[in-house]
């Protein structure tokens, strides 16, 4: 009895160690995956179980650290970057991309093959070959030649033929939710996937990248990455002011507009046929707004600090719900039988293959509003005059008037008319006593005739308020001073670009918290922007009396 029970636990033993020999794609693409893993999720479409047997003759598994990997490709190592479109609502499309970075002075050229870039230094000796790895040739690492072989060894890890003729160079393997698919292609490949079946939350994408050696595969690289799969429409906004300074303190001024943007991500287009609507409460006791617009403006009154909530709302495809059976039908009598054929199910429960399902997306925000500077003006140019022998510069007054708040600094960029080539900049505090009217006068130099673009800007710790004007200065002779008395003042209608580029060159010289002036509400995540004010000329004023003049009465010290 004894010698029975040793011979069947002899026979058993045997019996399993063709399953202990043999490696899963789960042995060998995770290691961290729990029991019953697969079980969770329901099948991917074109996607395998990872339970299926890995051929490891044909691709050897080397773990971290292995020796091997050192030698694994000529001149360096092969690093794998793995991105996706992440997060991905539940339903959609996730595509997920893969990108191999060489050693330094290779490359991918036109026919695939990896050679060495010209006239770059390597830290090794540079190799006489022109390549590589030479897919399209017979080589020394054996017939990987041009593809009309098609033998034993030109298949995938689970056995699988490649595609014949095969084109690409690099298997690529990629594993997640317990499942696995394969893959020929160059230094780069994408793959996608369909969200339905896959569990809300964060999930794991792992791949292994091998090459062609003589007649097996070599392990290049590995590479893993988080995505998302989410219930929630994945939304974000971005917020833009006229006048904000900055675009990252969730700051805003009082009585100018906000423009909110919102951008909803869906990279594979789900949402395209769905009906969006937004709902906003902006905190502010203005009631609820909701709109089919994705960008809406909104102007606080009141200083303070607002909760601001949206609410996103689309239908979107989605499983039909599972039909109700009607109950039995009542007869008054033995003599008044059912009709054959009539249907248990109510007619408005019977299945639609285009039903749908509401899905949501949410974003809260807290903002603080603030007093800022609304709007500058110049509303009088005047000439300096100087004594003879007269100076190569011009001196020139400029009268600048504001609302809202009382700037605390000036700042001025003299450039060609194009306002392009910027000539000189200038940065001044505001230190003089304006009292609750803003009214000043800057002083500025210019270099000889000509016309001029000159950007003025008004600045506080919140805001940052912009005109522009052309300036034309005569030559120099008797009737000079006659002729600036006629001064010139001009309001201009730059591009956008052009004061794009003035604006940033200004405020990135005296400080770098200013921001670019754009013509438009610019537009920043969770940011505000800074539009370009351009003003109308207005009545001319000239110091033929100016005790006369009721504006320049007041009129405050010289900047």
């Amino acid at each position: 009895m004894e010698f029975l029970c040793c011979f069947l636990g002899f026979l058993l033993l045997a019996a399993r160690l063709p399953l202990h020999a043999a490696k899963r794609f789960h042995d060998v693409l995770s290691n961290d995956r729990p029991s019953g893993y697969m079980r969770e999720h329901n099948q991917l479409n074109g996607w395998s179980s990872d339970e299926n047997d890995w051929n490891e003759k044909l691709y050897p598994v080397w773990k971290r650290g292995d020796s091997r990997w050192k030698n694994s490709w000529k001149g360096g190592r092969v690093q794998a970057v793995l991105t996706s479109d992440s997060p991905a609502l539940v339903g959609s499309t996730l595509t997920f991309a893969v990108n191999l970075v060489f050693p330094r002075c290779q490359k991918e050229d036109a026919s695939g093959n990896i050679v060495y870039e010209k006239n770059c230094r390597n830290d090794t000796d540079p190799s006489p070959d022109q390549y590589v790895y030479s897919w399209t040739a017979w080589t020394e690492d054996g017939a990987w030649g041009n593809g009309t072989s098609h033998g034993h060894h030109d298949v995938f890890p689970d056995g699988r033929p490649f595609p014949h003729p095969r084109k690409w160079n690099f298997v690529y393997v990629f594993h997640t939710l317990g499942q696995y698919f394969q893959k020929l292609g160059r230094c780069s490949v994408t793959v996608s996937i369909n969200t339905a079946n896959v569990s809300v939350g964060p999930q794991i994408m792992e791949v292994t990248v091998y090459r062609r050696h003589r007649w097996a595969y070599v392990p290049i690289a590995k590479v893993k990455d988080v995505y998302v799969v989410t219930d929630q429409i994945p939304i974000f906004v971005t917020m833009s002011q006229k006048n904000n300074r900055n675009s990252s303190d969730e700051t805003f001024l009082r009585d100018l507009p906000i423009m909110f943007s919102v951008l909803i991500h869906d990279p594979s287009h789900f949402l395209n046929e769905s009906s969006i609507s937004y709902k906003w409460n902006f905190g502010d006791n203005t009631g609820l707004f909701v709109s089919t617009s994705d960008t809406l403006n909104h102007t606080y009154v009141l200083n303070g600090t607002f909760s601001l909530n949206l609410t996103v709302q689309a239908a979107v495809p989605g499983p039909c719900p599972a039909p109700s059976p009607r109950p039995p039908l009542t007869t008054p009598s033995l003599y008044s039988p059912v009709p054959a054929g009539n249907n248990p199910l109510e007619p408005r429960e019977i299945p639609d293959e285009h039903c749908q399902i509401k899905r949501y997306g949410y974003f809260t925000a807290t903002i603080t509003i603030v007093e800022g500077i609304l709007e500058v003006n110049i509303i009088q140019v005047t000439g300096v005059p100087m004594p003879k022998p007269q100076p190569e510069n011009s001196l020139v007054d400029f009268v600048v008037t504001c609302q809202g708040s009382i700037p605390t600094e000036v700042c001025t960029m003299i450039s060609d008319p194009a306002c392009q080539i910027t000539q000189n900049t200038v940065c001044d505090p505001v230190d003089v006593a304006l009292g609750d009217m803003c009214l000043l006068t800057v002083r500025r130099a210019f270099r000889g005739s000509g016309t001029y673009c000159l950007n003025l800007t008004l600045g506080d710790d919140a805001s940052l308020a912009l005109t522009s004007i052309l300036v034309s200065i005569p030559g120099r002779d008797p009737a000079f001073f006659l002729r600036m008395a006629n001064g010139t003042l001009v309001s201009v209608g730059c591009l956008t670009a052009v004061f794009v580029t003035v604006i940033a060159l200004l405020v990135y010289k005296k400080h770098k918290e200013y921001k670019p002036v754009k013509n438009s509400t610019g537009i920043s995540v969770k940011g505000k922007g800074l539009n370009v004010f351009l003003t109308r000329a207005k009545t001319m004023f000239f110091p033929g009396n100016q005790e006369k003049n009721p504006l320049l009465k007041n009129q405050p010290g010289i900047l």
